[in-house]
């Protein structure tokens, strides 16, 4: 799903792409829908049919080829560019060697995440926060990697989807969980500027924002729809957050099945 900021503080944007087609997911919300796998998977990257999809999406050969497929991706701290093993240089430049945020959000609580500096505020949305606050800036991919570890000693770095698509969310002052957290890490943070040089981690002083999703209801109990399964999902629509579609049959992560064939209704 492609999804947006509201506009002037209105709810978050959803679309459904299909193909070079855009269904406007925030005015189905109230109405029957219905999607169905036909049986066909293609990998997102070099388009060939796969029996079964990879890491969201990939083929099994791109998968153990692509750097973008590598552990490192989600453990950018064991990156290995130095050592000469990295399985795209190329595309490892373009991606991983540039400036990325490390940032506080509130998606089922207090966590710590990083991103590329391109992809905020998406990747909150992603996550279905509903609060967030960039506070540090890095040069490289593998940077975030090493400070998110600092934080992580501290606070969660994954969110509990369950109470995410529950709306078992309080709001939270970033601003003091911030301070809080600097202070603690200092001397770790410290250890990281002398390592990389005293400008290679920036404080940020960024204002946290806010996001409010459409949902008309959510859910009390949380059943997991899953194409693999069942290729047949229908029901009302009662909301997005995050990568999900809330219905009144249950939910489904629409990210989970990226390059399924899909029939919408």
């Amino acid at each position: 799903m492609a999804v947006a900021p509201g506009e002037q503080g209105g709810a978050v944007r959803y679309r459904l792409r299909a193909g070079e087609h855009r269904l406007d997911l925030n005015a189905r919300l109230g109405q029957p829908l219905r999607l169905e796998w036909t049986g066909a998977i293609a990998c997102t990257h070099c388009g060939r049919a796969t029996k079964k999809s990879f890491a969201q999406g990939y083929c099994y050969p791109c998968f153990t080829r692509l750097a973008q497929c590598d552990t490192c991706i989600v453990k950018p701290e064991t990156c290995h560019f130095d050592a000469g093993t990295c399985r795209e240089p190329e595309w490892a430049e373009r991606h991983c060697f540039q400036p990325h945020v490390i940032y506080l959000a509130n998606s089922s609580g207090l966590k710590v995440g990083i991103t590329r500096g391109t992809q905020v505020p998406t990747r909150w949305l992603d996550q279905g926060a509903i609060q967030a606050l960039p506070i540090l800036s890095v040069e490289t991919r593998q940077q975030s990697g090493l400070v998110e570890m600092l934080f992580k000693e501290e606070v969660a770095d994954r969110t509990n989807w369950r109470a995410m698509l529950k709306g078992e969310v309080e709001p939270m002052d970033l601003l003091t969980e911030r301070d809080r957290l600097l202070a603690r890490l200092e001397s770790g943070l410290g250890q990281l500027r002398q390592r990389f040089g005293a400008d290679a981690i920036r404080l940020l002083d960024e204002p946290p924002v806010s996001f409010d999703y459409p949902v008309l209801e959510f859910p009390r109990k949380i059943v997991s729809h899953n194409f693999d399964k069942k290729p047949e999902v229908t029901g009302t629509l009662l909301g997005l957050k995050g990568q999900y579609l809330i219905l009144d049959s249950g939910v489904i992560n629409l990210r989970k099945f990226t390059g399924y064939e899909v029939a919408v209704s």
